[in-house]
């Protein structure tokens, strides 16, 4: 069954994750929400790349583009353990998660500082900032279905402009994690959100070398709402 499987083309990834499921059931992936609430709530963190070189590497550009670009409203869908963003220098953040956990345990870690907030993600309410951040989030949504919501939410909520941390790539190996998903998801920003345009793509510093601890497999990727389309309040605030 399985070399059948591997056969079939167009269908073969597909195929082939269905095949894994149906042999071994008690693996089956239970669903990217799930995945990371079931994940905190059992005392797990965001991840390597939150922690560390990598931690340091992202907090580096980050924090030199707001300042550059005079940001001073930033929205996060994908805050976590709140590790990445001990930190940022945002003049003022709103930090979104799937995961109740997560949420209060940023909660508790930035309790005295007033210039945070944290949601969960179904109490989204048509927020909007300056600029939307996408950190080590987009491969891990397994689903199209997240994947979608997640891009149009991203995108429509940003003012200005939109920070991608991720692999950009649709080649997935068979042995990867149940949890990740690469994507190429700038072919999606091409098709849906023409009117972004790419800014800046900046290679990771420490490239993925088989060892999340050390290196990892996303770049960053920085989209500009081009000033044509931007709303008279927008155009006040790049002025």
């Amino acid at each position: 069954m399985k070399q059948i499987i591997k056969s079939i083309p167009i269908f073969g990834p597909i195929a082939k994750r269905i095949y894994h499921q149906l042999t071994n059931p008690s693996k089956s992936f239970p669903g990217s929400g799930s995945y990371w609430i079931d994940r905190y709530e059992s005392g797990g963190n965001s991840g390597d790349g939150s922690y560390n070189e990598l931690a340091e590497f992202k907090a580096q550009i980050l924090n030199d583009f707001v300042l550059q670009n005079r940001i001073e409203t930033v929205i996060e869908y994908g805050c976590g353990d709140g590790n990445q963003l001990k930190l940022a220098k945002y003049p003022s953040y709103t930090g979104f998660d799937v995961s109740q956990k997560a949420v209060s345990m940023c909660d508790e870690a930035f309790l005295n500082d007033d210039t945070k907030q944290f949601k969960l993600l179904d109490d989204f309410s048509n927020d909007t900032a300056e600029l939307t951040l996408s950190l080590d989030v987009i491969y891990h949504l397994i689903e199209d279905y997240v994947f979608e919501d997640y891009m149009n939410r991203l995108f429509n909520s940003a003012k200005r402009f939109v920070i991608i941390y991720s692999s950009n790539t649709d080649d997935n190996p068979e042995d990867q994690a149940e949890h990740v998903r690469h994507r190429k998801f700038s072919g999606w920003i091409e098709a849906n959100k023409p009117e972004w345009q790419l800014q800046r793509h900046i290679p990771n510093a420490f490239p993925f070398n088989r060892d999340t601890n050390t290196g990892s497999f996303a770049d960053f990727y920085i989209y500009e709402k081009p000033w044509l389309d931007a709303t008279p309040d927008e155009k006040r605030t790049k002025a």
